[in-house]
């Protein structure tokens, strides 16, 4: 096997690192803050071709591989994991599932825009009571023959605020069960679409995420993406790559952490030396570096058996999986390898840690990715 980028790969990875640090970096502390994100540096992420990366290039995407959009992913969330964020809902949720599933009317009327970063898009599955279980769908879509009726709510919608378009999951026939769901496109625009306050999170802060609500919201039967009862292998589908992305967040955060306190280590100094010099502080550090290694090449992985067209809902279900607890296990680690500056905001890891705690949550917890691995290995 090569493990070795390819220069393409590399350029895109250096292209992404060089944003991150001179875009990203410079306000990164006051957008946690202050819970925003600015619409400026999401639109310089569409120029760069990061919102769109693996959308075809005649709908304005970037027209690259999987391996690609993670390696940029990694590098946008070792700075900023609220960008990452934004970035991975707008690539892995609603751009994937557009570029696959949609007509070429759905695309070029919705895809274009999202691929350039002209608009932004959100995912609506979740409700108050049906996180990652997609069968149990309360928002209804009732057909009325030419529009559906949609009426409902949707929770801890990433990019709701902000969002122009989001894809929404209901249910159209519950006597078919998880055949009678459908998924739809609404436009914030359209009457009676509405979202809810924005959430006060622990982290990925500058991230804006809110209810969806629908009161008697009547979309067009022309934005019911594929044929009538798809909404579910849609969601599972989808939720499939989304779980990539998430494992790159992960990645970047840990690298991020991990960064910031090798570097700390090496210019601490106690009892007469760096603290690094410390065997107690050189083991963390080679744990955590193993750790890191470890993760990526699950990531990696997964996302060459999406671009090979091979399965990949257990490896991805791994890379979730195992790279979120590294996150978490490195930026804990990281706060504590700085003593008491790493609980202050100036020295970052304090956010990375807060930042890191939500990818064994969203896009299926830890409990639910193992389920799916279970059933994986179980049934060979």
């Amino acid at each position: 096997m090569n493990f070795k980028l390819s220069e393409e790969h590399q350029m895109i990875q250096q292209s992404a690192r060089e944003f991150a640090q001179t875009e990203l970096l410079p306000g990164v502390i006051e957008r946690d803050i202050n819970s925003k994100f600015d619409p400026v540096l999401r639109k310089k992420m569409g120029e760069m071709g990061f919102m769109g990366m693996m959308v075809d290039p005649a709908y304005g995407g970037g027209g690259m591989d999987t391996l690609s959009y993670v390696l940029a992913l990694e590098e946008i969330s070792r700075v900023d994991a609220s960008a990452g964020v934004i970035m991975s809902v707008n690539n892995s949720l609603v751009c994937y599932g557009l570029n696959a599933f949609g007509t070429h009317e759905q695309k070029e009327k919705y895809l274009k825009p999202l691929a350039t970063g002209e608009k932004l898009g959100c995912f609506g599955l979740s409700e108050p009571e049906a996180g990652s279980d997609a069968t149990s769908q309360k928002t209804i879509a009732e057909d009325k023959g030419d529009h559906y009726l949609i009426n409902g709510t949707k929770n801890w919608i990433t990019n709701g605020e902000t969002s122009d378009i989001a894809l929404v999951i209901a249910q159209t026939d519950k006597s078919k069960g998880h055949k009678g769901i459908n998924v739809v496109i609404a436009e914030k625009s359209y009457p009676g679409f509405s979202t809810g306050v924005k959430e006060d999170k622990l982290g990925i802060r500058a991230s804006d995420t809110t209810s969806l609500l629908f009161t008697d919201c009547k979309v067009p039967k022309e934005n019911r993406i594929a044929e009538d009862g798809f909404g579910f292998k849609f969601a599972m589908k989808t939720l499939a790559g989304g779980r990539i992305g998430i494992a790159a967040q992960a990645l970047g955060i840990a690298q991020g952490a991990y960064d910031a306190a090798l570097k700390y280590s090496k210019e601490r100094q106690t009892f007469g030396k760096p603290i690094c010099e410390h065997q107690a502080i050189a083991f963390m550090l080679a744990d955590m570096a193993t750790q890191i290694k470890a993760a990526r090449l699950l990531v990696y992985q997964s996302a060459w058996e999406k671009d090979g067209g091979m399965d990949y809902s257990e490896s991805s279900a791994m890379a979730k999986l195992f790279a979120s607890e590294v996150a978490m296990k490195v930026t804990t680690q990281a706060v504590q390898i700085h003593g008491g500056y790493g609980y202050v905001r100036e020295y970052h890891v304090e956010r990375m840690m807060r930042d890191a705690k939500i990818t064994e949550i969203y896009e299926g917890t830890s409990e639910i990715q193992r389920i799916v691995i279970s059933r994986s290995v179980l049934s060979k």
